[in-house]
């Protein structure tokens, strides 16, 4: 499979921005998905992910009430809507896929990347 995220863009603080994550070549069905952001000098960090099967979804403390992730099945795409944005949410965001029910926050077991597309907020 194949990811392709898109939807980042220059925001100012207190905004919105909505990022996809859609998938080629075969489904989301029986994987999880998972947003990490990586700013600067900074280490990849968990946003959110999503289990596609059931919908269980789990957040990064530091967007948890801001952020939410969500699927389509029809159009085999994730979302992740970014609301209340800070300076601090500034990063390259990626989207991530892998094999099974669970939604690790660790980079590494994630089989699957798509490109990235950056975020930038303005203060």
């Amino acid at each position: 499979v194949q990811l392709q995220a898109s939807g980042g863009g220059l925001v100012q603080a207190g905004g919105s921005l909505r990022l996809s994550c859609a998938a080629s070549g075969r489904t989301f069905v029986n994987h999880a998905v998972a947003w990490f952001r990586q700013a600067p000098g900074k280490e990849r960090e968990f946003v959110s992910g999503i289990s596609w099967n059931v919908g269980e979804t789990s957040y990064g403390r530091s967007v948890k009430g801001r952020f939410t992730i969500s699927r389509d099945s029809a159009k085999n795409t994730a979302y992740l809507q970014m609301n209340s944005l800070t300076p601090e949410d500034t990063a390259v965001y990626y989207c991530a896929g892998r094999y099974g029910g669970a939604i690790p926050t660790t980079a590494p077991v994630y089989t699957t990347w798509g490109q990235g597309t950056l975020v930038t907020v303005s203060s």
